[in-house]
């Protein structure tokens, strides 16, 4: 059998995202057969499970327990020196590999480098070549992230994507080191998530009569009725099976705006002095909407027990309000709004979103977790302990780190998934400016206007994947891939300043990386524009011309 993976490469295995540090690779190989045994000290059981499941399943190994310090041994190992989610993997021929991480996400992190450094075929679940043993260049890798917080946001509300879905999505977060999840559960086009004391948000408020296709201005229509939800059994699921790969699942339940679908099923929480709300059906198209939800008491008891649910199935530390695009006309017609204002001492309808947001930072806070939102929430004053994801672009997350607020970096202009990454005609649905694999590679989570200090409460950052034109899951991996590689690229390893990033090397690394994603089964965006296949011809989208705006 051949001793090396016939597959290109390139220092280190084409790493991605790069490490920290590489001592090798040399020329003398560690095999990895059908004797070699798995030790995992404890703490390092999670990983033991998904190693013997992905690469038993690629290579046929059994890896039976053993001992750390035995020959032919894979063992894991923790050490509290080393950062909490870095780690150490060590490759010698005479005993085999050893990963030894910070903490339980440490060495799953190594383990993750270990499958890239093993080729293309550890990405398969099934061997090509039975009896074939996995093989690595002798050589050892030291590396830890940059940021905590290395995120993206899947929208299933505009597009419901179903369990089995998001489960691959978990997986390939974990291939690119991604430790967080932002679940978009809920908007104007569809509720997602079970909530057993009011069940009318999935029976009514999870599935839409039709769909626009493309862009809002578009004239097309899907006529095909679009819905589905998650269970809470389902989420259970998705929550631990994320929990497993070391990611947490953070969900996002919208207030006070993009919250029609939850409207159509409850009426009374919307603006009823002003709408007849009774009228209202899960949305079917795009943009903001102006219908949003009532300042009532009625309202806030009706949040905090549909959050009270979320809390059960989500042991997130944050949990995401939303707070964005709440137009301020019906609070202004509304005779309850005003009164509202009026017995707050509120200074207008601004003031009166920040009292609502303010609220629910109290109420999640005494319950021990924290609030997040979109920067819309500084609008009106921001809550004490509330953190801010800058989607607008920098400015949001500038003024909340330099009045003391945690941010995560994830501006529109730079890291929307959504966006084009092309200037061609056939790019399927072209919304926004055009963001190439070599712009994300380019982008810097930290603004230079913060301080040391300042930049601290850069929790990290996050890539958003909007689903408004991504109606299935070949549309998603396209959007996405390979630009999430670049993103998290950007987002674990210590790169130079944007202009001094060495993309020829990123690129090589990706024709590698390239490898790995086909054997997923990774629908991306071929280097050299979309495939017949992936087109979208005649479906209208809405291309933004120019470089986008640093704001």
């Amino acid at each position: 059998m051949p001793d090396t993976d016939p597959t290109p490469t390139a220092p280190g295995g084409g790493l991605v995202p790069a490490p920290l540090s590489i001592d090798g690779p040399y020329r003398s190989a560690v095999r990895l057969g059908a004797d070699t045994a798995l030790a995992a000290a404890p703490g390092t059981e999670d990983t033991a499970r998904w190693l013997r499941t992905t690469l038993g399943e690629a290579f046929g190994l059994p890896l039976p327990p053993g001992s750390d310090g035995a020959t032919d041994t894979l063992a894991l190992t923790l050490d509290p020196a080393l950062p909490a989610e870095g780690y150490r993997l060590e490759a010698v021929t005479r005993w085999g590999v050893r990963i030894t991480g910070g903490s339980p996400a440490g060495v799953f992190w190594g383990a993750q480098t270990l499958r890239q450094l093993l080729g293309p075929h550890a990405f398969r679940r099934a061997p090509l070549a039975p009896g074939r043993a996995a093989v690595l260049p002798q050589q050892t890798i030291e590396d830890c992230p940059r940021f905590g917080w290395r995120g993206m946001l899947l929208d299933v509300a505009r597009h419901f994507l179903p369990k089995d879905g998001v489960l691959r999505c978990l997986d390939l977060l974990a291939a690119h080191k991604l430790n967080v999840l932002h679940l978009h559960l809920t908007d104007d086009q569809g509720w997602r998530i079970e909530i057993a004391r009011y069940p009318k948000l999935t029976g009514t408020g999870g599935w839409r009569e039709r769909t626009k296709l493309g862009h809002r201005a578009s004239p097309l229509w899907d006529e095909r009725p679009h819905g589905g939800y998650y269970t809470q059994d389902d989420i259970r699921e998705i929550v631990a099976y994320a929990a497993q790969r070391h990611i947490t699942v953070v969900p996002e339940i919208d207030i006070p705006g993009h919250s029609q679908a939850a409207i159509a099923a409850y009426p009374e929480l919307g603006n009823t002095d002003v709408i007849d709300t009774t009228s209202l059906k899960v949305w079917d198209t795009w943009g903001v909407n102006p219908n949003v939800l009532a300042p009532t008491d009625n309202t806030l008891r009706f949040y905090e027990q549909v959050l009270e649910e979320v809390l059960a199935l989500f042991p997130s530390p944050f949990v995401h309000i939303g707070g964005d695009e709440c137009p301020k006309d019906q609070w202004k017609a509304s005779p309850t709004a005003q009164a509202r204002i009026a017995e707050l001492s509120l200074a207008g309808e601004d003031e009166l979103q920040s009292w609502f947001i303010r609220h629910f930072d109290r109420w999640l806070a005494d319950r021990g977790r924290r609030l997040i939102g979109w920067d819309e929430i500084l609008e009106g004053g921001l809550a004490e302990g509330a953190a801010v994801s800058s989607w607008r672009g920098y400015a949001g997350g500038i003024a909340a780190a330099k009045s003391g607020h945690d941010v995560v970096m994830c501006p529109e202009q730079q890291v929307y998934l959504d966006h084009r990454q092309h200037h061609s005609p056939d790019e399927p649905v072209p919304i926004g400016f055009v963001r190439t694999l070599e712009d994300v590679y380019r982008f810097e989570p930290v603004p230079p206007e913060l301080t040391a200090d300042q930049a601290a409460h850069v929790l990290g950052t996050q890539a958003n994947a909007w689903t408004e034109a991504m109606d299935s899951q070949q549309r998603l991996d396209y959007q996405v891939f390979p630009r999430l590689a670049a993103f998290a690229e950007v987002a674990w390893s210590r790169l130079p300043a944007p202009a001094d990033r060495d993309y020829q090397d990123f690129t090589r690394r990706m024709a590698v990386h390239y490898a790995r994603l086909d054997a997923l089964g990774v629908d991306y965006r071929p280097p050299g524009g979309p495939l017949p296949w992936q087109k979208r011809p005649g479906v209208l989208g809405r291309p933004i011309d120019g470089a986008p705006p640093n704001v």
